[in-house]
């Protein structure tokens, strides 16, 4: 019998297995932009245990394993900017990604009531890209991140994220 997959806050117990799925599921996005220091590939544990302490970070489980991670957190403006959201190779493309996007959009507008959302996902990531502009999400702006343009994204607080 299958299990189905679980969404919830995360906590420290997590920190491993959230640094651990996070550098599996950035190693395609380091291979397409030829940058294997990309933030998500050099975060230390000690860092994302802080922004376990500071933000909001949600997971997405199977049974006992974490499979799904995201997190966000509002900034002093009303902004709520989120960022590594990454799901386990075998469960792509099933719209666990959307699930965990309005589950930290929903936990940030319970605990924070933000103005906006905002993101960022390098230029060539396509399939990031029609996620988040399914989601509502539309581009605002291009950062750079050492080799790598990114795209910003942005949409107003009132727009929920809908699984996709």
């Amino acid at each position: 019998m299958g299990m189905s997959v679980t969404i919830s806050a995360a906590d420290e117990r997590d920190a491993e297995q959230i640094l651990k799925l996070q550098y599996l599921c950035f190693q395609s996005e380091a291979e397409l932009y030829g940058d294997y220091r990309i933030e998500p590939l050099v975060q230390t544990l000690d860092e994302l245990r802080t922004e376990l302490a500071e933000g909001c970070v949600v997971v997405a489980r199977l049974g006992e394993e974490v499979v799904g991670t995201v997190r966000g957190m509002v900034d002093a403006e009303g902004t709520a900017r989120i960022g590594r959201l990454c799901v386990h190779p075998r469960l792509q493309r099933h719209g666990l990604g959307g699930r965990l996007l309005a589950a930290v959009e929903s936990r940030l507008a319970d605990r924070f009531a933000p103005k906006r959302y905002h993101l960022v996902t390098g230029s060539r990531s396509e399939g990031n890209l029609r996620l988040y502009r399914r989601l509502g999400y539309t581009p605002v702006g291009t950062e750079r991140d050492r080799r790598v343009t990114l795209v910003a994204l942005a949409k107003d607080a009132t727009e929920y994220a809908t699984s996709a």
